[in-house]
């Protein structure tokens, strides 16, 4: 229904920047925005970032609050993670997902990429 495909990452080194790409394809009209996750080796899966297709509000975590922003391009059906002040504890496998359920308390991501790598040299 929804096809996500996520691209921009690589090897950079700590303090280096990177811009994530996610576009879109599909029933795109069925979400009601895009979110950003990550997942570290060993660990799970963690929220990062999140945008509406409509209105102003975004949402990111602590850990990255100040280095990381989240951004759109509608006409595209893209959605952005510009990470900046990298350090080796962001190194994951980034992935964006399609939110479902626009409910602070209970969202929902129904479709996910595949995922796309993040190493950060120290």
């Amino acid at each position: 229904q929804v096809q996500l495909v996520e691209s921009g990452g690589g090897l950079v080194q700590a303090g280096g920047s990177l811009r994530l790409s996610c576009a879109a394809s599909g029933r795109t009209f069925s979400t009601y925005g895009m979110g950003w996750f990550r997942q570290a080796p060993g660990k799970e899966r963690e929220f990062v970032a999140a945008i509406r297709w409509s209105g102003g509000s975004t949402y990111i975590t602590d850990s990255v609050k100040g280095r990381f922003t989240i951004s759109r391009d509608n006409a595209r059906n893209t959605v952005y993670l510009q990470m900046n002040s990298l350090k080796p504890e962001d190194t994951a496998v980034y992935y964006c997902a399609a939110l479902t359920r626009d409910d602070l308390r209970y969202p929902k991501y129904d479709y996910w990429g595949q995922g796309t790598q993040v190493t950060v040299a120290s």
